[in-house]
């Protein structure tokens, strides 16, 4: 896709993506950590960014131009941008849970921030 506009793939929002990526396994790791007492937390700091890991790798679309590969388990562009949403939700809610509400509101609104940098990548995975 070639366009003045298209920001779903610019290098820049890439790399904001990638920063909220690896802060939204952070604040489940946290969150896990912070639930959990004793080796439980361990598992729980560990086990929980893995498994935000696992989903995010595995199920994807097709030719999705921000993500390149072929995915593990092909799913529709509405599955994708539905995981994606909760994997940040999740993460912008554990930051909250964990103290620090502030610290959740700015991810929030930097993911906020990236999807409408995005909307050409959103509204592909929407056709898809």
């Amino acid at each position: 896709m070639t366009c003045a506009i298209c920001m779903g793939s610019h290098p820049v929002n890439l790399a904001l993506r990638f920063i909220l990526e690896l802060a939204a396994l952070v604040a489940m790791g946290v969150w896990g950590w912070q639930n959990a007492s004793e080796w439980s937390q361990y598992g729980l700091a560990i086990g929980v960014p893995l498994v935000g890991t696992f989903l995010w790798v595995v199920f994807a679309v097709p030719n999705d131009p921000s993500r390149g590969g072929i995915p593990l388990v092909p799913v529709p562009g509405m599955v994708r941008i539905a995981l994606e949403l909760v994997f940040f939700a999740f993460a912008a809610w554990a930051l909250h849970d964990v103290g620090a509400p502030w610290l959740g509101w700015a991810f929030g609104l930097a993911v906020i921030a990236h999807y409408v940098a995005s909307i050409d990548r959103v509204l592909w995975l929407l056709g898809k």
